[in-house]
């Protein structure tokens, strides 16, 4: 199946210019950082590129469903499930494989014991990224933030590790050892 991940996105965004101009920017940012990487690690073991450059540009199609006004979004969920509903979007457009990156890209992603015990807005299970491409995007996402004030600006990795850390020391140890196996600047 041929699509554009660019259309995609155009098509759910159409009505929100604010928020597309967004969505496009971290998406580009991180599909850029996640294909660099990706290359890479391709040089040791087989990446999908191809899929790992479109399920970065849909990663945060869910977002304009959410209530984050300074995203140009008005939706009615919390922002936190965008990735859930971006999976069900790309359920619904045939991308199963799209869609499993955009519920597991939270974070380092999210186990069932932690939604059950933050009682997060989001249904019980496991959302972990899995695969290599999986945990490729979730790595490149952690750099930009699509936060009005730091848009456009890649955190350096110990500013990432800081900011995973607040949500347990194991989410820091995972970004350790995906820092290790992924970073580009040998560091």
């Amino acid at each position: 199946m041929k699509f554009s991940p660019a259309d995609l996105l155009k098509k759910y965004y159409q009505w929100a210019p604010e928020a597309q101009l967004i969505v496009f920017e971290h998406s580009r940012l991180v599909t850029r950082k996640a294909l660099a990487v990706g290359r890479k690690v391709a040089l040791l073991q087989p990446v999908d590129l191809q899929f790992l450059a479109e399920a970065a540009m849909l990663h945060d199609i869910g977002m304009i469903f959410t209530q984050a006004p300074q995203l140009g979004c008005y939706g009615d969920l919390p922002y936190l499930a965008h990735g859930i509903k971006g999976s069900e979007i790309l359920q619904l457009e045939g991308l199963p494989a799209h869609a499993r990156v955009c519920e597991r890209h939270t974070g380092t992603g999210l186990t069932r014991q932690e939604i059950l015990a933050q009682k997060l807005p989001l249904p019980a299970r496991d959302m972990c990224p899995e695969t290599l491409e999986e945990k490729i995007i979730c790595y490149a996402d952690l750099f930009f933030s699509k936060n009005p004030r730091q848009r456009g600006h890649e955190k350096s990795p110990a500013e990432v590790r800081k900011e995973v850390a607040k949500y347990g020391q194991h989410h820091g140890e995972i970004f350790d050892a995906w820092h290790q196996q992924f970073s580009l600047d040998g560091r």
